[in-house]
């Protein structure tokens, strides 16, 4: 892990910074600011702008849906001040509101990149599978009702990992020219009562996690082949596949880096 170096107490330096930031997205419209709209990049820009008093301009690793959660999503900033690491994450959670804290901050390279320096990113997926709903679960969890398959819940989510052409799991008018991606884990397993499907890759597109989940779940349902949905992993229209499942099921739970890791400063 690479640290920056300050000087000295009291002393201020223009430093870079990694956040390990952590939000549960319900009342968010999303990561991105957008006027006149609560999100969670424009509320941790006030936070750490009152905190540092000066502007701040965050990278961010992954851009997350309105709805979407993190416990692991990673920012980058530069700033000048005085402040221990420690105390920038203290200060900024004490002012942020309950369903945002920035959980750690380290001091980084100087060209280290929240976004493009990012290997991987992981995400899971949770759903409640039974004739009950969950009350206590229903921020954090998809409620499917009617019965699932878990062999080809399985068996679909296999077929994912590797490198394939997903231009069927994002919007056919997106901002990606490239669709091919690299998944390097794909999988569905009981957890606590719930459906866990995580997955990692390289990078995402725009609402794939979710389109790939709403499909499985018509396999699973046997309402589509599990052939099919193999052969929409070569490419094809999102019209071919399914709905995208909803957002609050899913959390952005990990990005892996070469040097830096978080789970030492907790």
């Amino acid at each position: 892990m690479l640290r920056g170096l300050l000087r000295g107490p009291g002393q201020v330096l223009v430093v870079k910074y990694a956040g390990l930031v952590e939000y549960e997205g319900t009342n968010f419209a999303g990561w991105a600011s957008q006027p006149g709209f609560r999100t969670v990049e424009g509320t941790l820009v006030d936070a750490l702008s009152t905190i540092l008093r000066q502007p701040v301009n965050l990278i961010v690793a992954g851009r997350t849906d309105a709805g979407v959660h993190a416990s692991g999503q990673v920012v980058s900033f530069r700033a000048e001040t005085g402040l221990s690491p420690a105390s920038i994450s203290y200060r900024a959670t004490a002012v942020l509101p309950e369903d945002l804290a920035l959980r750690c901050c380290l001091a980084v390279r100087e060209d280290f990149d929240a976004r493009r320096d990012a290997r991987s990113r992981s995400y899971e997926y949770r759903i409640i599978n039974g004739s009950i709903r969950s009350p206590l679960q229903r921020r954090q969890t998809t409620y499917v009702a009617r019965e699932l398959d878990f062999d080809l819940l399985r068996e679909s989510a296999h077929l994912i990992k590797g490198v394939h052409d997903f231009r069927a799991f994002t919007p056919a008018k997106s901002r990606h020219v490239r669709f091919i991606r690299d998944v390097q884990e794909s999988s569905w397993e009981p957890y606590g009562g719930l459906l866990v499907y995580r997955i990692s890759a390289n990078s995402f597109l725009y609402g794939m996690v979710r389109a790939l989940v709403g499909t499985m779940l018509e396999v699973a349902q046997r309402k589509r082949k599990l052939v099919d949905f193999g052969r929409l992993l070569d490419g094809g229209e999102r019209s071919e596949a399914g709905p995208a499942a909803t957002a609050r099921g899913l959390t952005l739970v990990n990005v892996g880096y070469e040097d830096l890791d978080f789970q030492g400063e907790r």
